[in-house]
């Protein structure tokens, strides 16, 4: 078995389960070199669940839940602390004034919502959706249906299977298939949920009420077949274009 110190140097990688103090969903797989110090392992682990690198404490636990090490020296390489496939990396967030503290980040019932009385929706006059909603509504025919067919894009699902990598457009935003099928209350015909790399989602594999996958908060997405195309999409490393 190769040593750490050979594995940093043939530049290896590892995957680890990455939980959080503060987010009790979040626990996604990332895979990271062994040659990136501490502090890179904790700016790539910033972008995933928002908690500073000034403010992050790491723990590092084996497959039995045994806790091996604190990687804490920003200057050490990941390689330093031997971490195999499968440990977990846990982050502790010290910042009482968090973006993840209290829960309101996974939690949307925490966020104070904006309302507005009837008298005063109404007293808006023609610019607001619902007189926008009337107008388009009257200039289409009562005779006129238009319904989508409930076997819309199936064909185009025949390639896309749960657990493919894949990227998704606009954006070219890559992840992992979680759901191929049909989501009614979205609309009729077929969907494909993803969880992104990044936390460029809009949900959690919750959508209208309806659990559709599981993903971290803010990772997930529901999007027709023909935005998505399945391949060899690796993570992208967030540090690679800092290379040379």
């Amino acid at each position: 078995m190769a040593s750490s110190l050979q594995k940093i140097e043939r530049g290896e990688s590892v995957l680890l389960r990455v939980t959080h103090s503060n987010l009790k969903t979040f626990n996604p797989d990332i895979r990271f070199s062994y040659q990136l110090t501490m502090e890179a392992v904790k700016e790539k682990v910033w972008k995933k669940c928002g908690t500073s690198v000034d403010s992050m404490i790491l723990e590092l636990y084996d497959e039995d839940g045994s806790k091996v090490a604190d990687p804490n020296d920003n200057s050490l390489p990941l390689g330093f602390f031997s971490p195999l496939d499968g440990y977990r990396l846990h982050v502790i967030d010290l910042d009482p004034a968090s973006v993840t503290s209290g829960g309101w980040l996974e939690d949307t019932s925490l966020v104070e919502k904006y309302e507005i009385s009837e008298e005063a929706y109404n007293k808006r006059g023609a610019d607001t959706f619902r007189k926008y909603r009337e107008k388009l509504t009257s200039q289409v025919p009562s005779t006129v249906e238009a319904k989508t067919p409930d076997t819309y894009m199936e064909d185009i699902c025949a390639n896309i299977k749960v657990g493919s990598r894949c990227e998704v457009e606009p954006g070219a935003k890559r992840g992992v298939v979680k759901f191929v099928g049909r989501a009614e209350p979205l609309g009729p015909g077929f969907w494909v949920g993803v969880q992104y790399d990044e936390p460029l989602g809009k949900h959690d594999g919750m959508v209208k009420g309806v659990r559709y996958f599981q993903c971290p908060p803010s990772h997930g997405g529901m999007i027709r077949p023909d935005k998505v195309k399945v391949g060899d999409y690796p993570e992208r490393d967030p540090f690679e274009e800092d290379e040379i």
